[in-house]
């Protein structure tokens, strides 16, 4: 698994102009926060080790579960259907995700809320056409260790010999090519900016 990234002063966030490495398909609609994240896992006071409970559920009915499957160890980039990421906005979901090493992630369609969550965190959400979709599902079901490289900048998707289109969203394809998806670092970066502005506000200084 390799991200390619451009650059930066250290307190910046990289630009993110590729991301290459292994496909995990997982097929179905409508897949919602609570089934990759379980409700019971938020209580965690941090992010750490919520990995260990991606799907959680879903992999305890079925054995034969994606995300069970010793194949797919070590992807880096998730395959999904229609509407992915849909229900409630926790972010412990894409955090679990980028916890276990998911760096981009093709798919049909995906929640506003879920793609903007992931997308702080460094993860591309890409989408493409059902049968382009289908098409790569199936060809990491049947060829796990096919290599897929995602461009961000022209959204190319190249997987063996299969060659596909899709697209991130105009602002966010900006923020990953130009470095600016992490608000956090972009706030670090011009902290003296931000302790001038805390230092004219009233209800900071003891009026």
């Amino acid at each position: 698994m390799t991200l390619r990234q451009a650059q930066g002063r250290p307190s910046q966030a990289a630009a993110i102009l590729c991301v290459s490495g292994g496909g995990l398909p997982l097929r179905g609609d409508d897949v919602d926060t609570d089934r990759i994240m379980p409700a019971r896992f938020l209580r965690a006071v941090t992010f750490e080790g919520l990995e260990r409970h991606l799907f959680e559920d879903d992999r305890a009915a079925d054995p034969a579960h994606p995300f069970n499957d010793a194949r797919f160890a070590g992807a880096a980039i998730l395959v999904v259907n229609r509407n992915f990421g849909c229900g409630s906005s926790r972010e412990h979901a894409p955090q679990g995700l980028a916890r276990l090493g998911i760096r981009a992630i093709v798919g049909e369609s995906f929640s506003e809320i879920f793609q903007g969550n992931a997308a702080v965190l460094g993860i591309p959400c890409f989408a493409a056409e059902h049968a382009a979709v289908e098409g790569l599902q199936s060809l990491i079901e049947q060829a796990p260790e096919t290599a897929i490289d995602l461009r961000v900048d022209t959204g190319d998707v190249t997987a063996g010999a299969l060659r596909l289109k899709a697209s991130v969203p105009p602002a966010l394809r900006h923020a990953f090519t130009s470095g600016q998806w992490n608000p956090t670092a972009m706030l670090l970066e011009r902290f003296d900016e931000v302790r001038a502005v805390a230092g004219r506000l009233p209800y900071l200084t003891g009026f």
